[in-house]
């Protein structure tokens, strides 16, 4: 039972991990304008999104995301270990 529980608990920690680094590598959106500035949004114009500017897919990584991939990987593994035995 102990190992079921430590399993789990690796797999959601590593993608809390790999979630967590994702939002601290840079900013998810642009300047929110102030409350007078509201008006209804031109769709045709760029303004404050919530897409980051020029990110990419450099976010996925493996140099960057291998702690977390690590630890769901161990997590995965004593969760079918359980099952063999």
């Amino acid at each position: 039972m102990a190992i079921i529980l430590i399993g789990a608990l690796l797999t959601v920690g590593g993608v809390v991990y790999m979630a967590n680094a994702a939002l601290r590598r840079g900013r998810l959106s642009g300047p929110t304008p102030a409350a007078s500035d509201r008006s209804m949004p031109n769709l045709a114009t760029s303004g404050p999104t919530l897409e980051p500017r020029r990110r990419g897919l450099g976010f996925l990584g493996l140099s960057q995301n291998w702690p977390g991939l690590l630890m769901m990987a161990v997590g995965i593994i004593l969760l079918l270990s359980v099952m063999v035995v």
